[in-house]
């Protein structure tokens, strides 16, 4: 039924096995040490695999506890309409990339597996009566192969000892079943000493259990303790799972107890290694925000940058290079035009001034009541009048009339 599952745990115990066996003396210690590190390699290859869905797993975690408040805000707006609540928390993971599915891959994985090894393990011997065993006699057990094991290899790890205990034993074993860990049927081993393997494997897996548990839920926001389903949880795998190993321990095999140290082994590095590196990674990307932000920040005493207005009036800024040329040709002609017409008004005004005083000369040296010119009236004092419609010449007149071109020039 779950040969898709038995065969490939088999064939990757049986590599191991294959290569520790080469290189350990072939003996029933010798053997027994093999095939206890073949499972252990199991478990190790298995987390291998599992390692970067573990990754992703951790950080789903961190996104978790990152939107706990948000997810807190949704169930208290929506707390009597469950299936609003739901669209709007699916909503919201989705939105920040959270899938619940893939923090449980890993665990999930474990699970095929170890139902995988437990049956491996127990179909080595087959002469047990209870449920899915065959009830084989030793002679049977001992004649045929396991999945991917022969013959030879199954004899080969019913003849194994670990620390003087088959690896398929277990405390409440019948004694029954004893006879097919020897070729002869003889037993070199009494319940005693497998109590005395046993019992340690078990307390050294429930502590280890705990301590995994503990240090996975010291990192937990203190959002994501106020959660009544992350505390149920929490109190599961610090107690219930823990206090689970010590009780079952008698129930199982050595070998599934090695797998159960092995694993939780894996799990107390793996996390140190997997949390020390996305530590790091938060740190990192907190001094990066920091060190921009300072770098944007002004130097102590200097003043902002303030954009100026322009002026009213003012011409607006962005002309091209030959438009402020041919402005700065049309000031200097400007100019030119300018001076030159002070230049002339000028002389007309010193010409002017001359005139007048030369005829001031003229008046004041001719005597009162002298004789006038032809065509002069009589009584007139000689000076002629200024013609109608005309400007009087003068420095005032001749001003204005300059002031006149100039604007027309313009």
């Amino acid at each position: 039924m779950l040969d898709f599952i038995y065969w490939p745990v088999s064939a990757i115990m049986w590599v191991w096995y294959w290569l520790f066996s080469h290189v350990l003396p072939d003996s029933p210690g010798g053997s027994g040490i093999a095939w206890a590190l073949s499972v252990v390699f199991l478990v190790f290859t298995l987390r291998a695999i599992l390692y970067k869905p573990f990754v992703k797993q951790i950080r789903t975690t961190r996104k978790m506890q990152e939107i706990q408040p948000q997810m807190q805000a949704i169930r208290k707006k929506y707390g009597k309409d469950r299936v609003k609540m739901t669209e709007e928390m699916q909503k919201l993971q989705k939105e920040h990339g959270f899938n619940p599915l893939l923090g449980c891959l890993p665990m999930l994985a474990q699970i095929p597996v170890f139902i995988g090894l437990f049956h491996v393990l127990r179909s080595f011997n087959r002469m047990g009566t209870g449920f899915g065993q065959l009830g084989m006699t030793a002679e049977e057990t001992r004649s045929y192969g396991n999945y991917i094991f022969n013959v030879d290899q199954v004899q080969n790890f019913l003849d194994a000892r670990l620390f003087g205990v088959p690896l398929s034993s277990y405390i409440i074993q019948p004694t029954s079943e004893w006879v097919a860990f020897s070729a002869d049927g003889s037993i070199d081993f009494t319940r005693l000493n497998i109590i005395i393997l046993v019992i340690p494997l078990v307390i050294i897996s429930s502590i280890a259990t705990h301590m995994n548990s503990r240090a996975s839920v010291a990192r937990q926001s203190a959002a994501a303790m106020e959660n009544p389903q992350t505390r149920i949880m929490n109190n599961l795998a610090l107690y219930v799972f823990p206090l689970g190993i010590l009780v079952s321990g008698a129930f199982f095999p050595v070998a599934i107890l090695l797998y159960w140290v092995s694993n939780n082994l894996w799990t107390y590095v793996q996390q140190h290694v997997v949390f020390g590196n996305i530590e790091k990674e938060e740190e990192a990307e907190k001094a990066a925000k920091l060190e921009k932000r300072s770098n944007n920040a002004p130097k102590p005493g200097a003043k902002p940058a303030v954009s100026s207005k322009p002026k009213p009036g003012a011409k607006p800024a962005g002309k091209s290079k030959t438009d402020a040329a041919g402005d700065k040709d049309a000031a200097v002609n400007m100019s030119k035009d300018a001076s030159t017409d002070d230049e002339v008004d000028l002389s007309k005004t010193s010409s002017n001034g001359a005139t007048a005083s030369g005829a001031d000369k003229t008046k004041s040296g001719s005597p009162k009541g002298g004789t006038p010119k032809a065509g002069g009236s009589p009584g007139s004092n000689g000076a002629k009048k200024p013609a109608s419609g005309r400007p009087a010449s003068g420095p005032g007149g001749q001003r204005g009339g300059n002031q006149q071109r100039r604007k027309k020039r313009r």
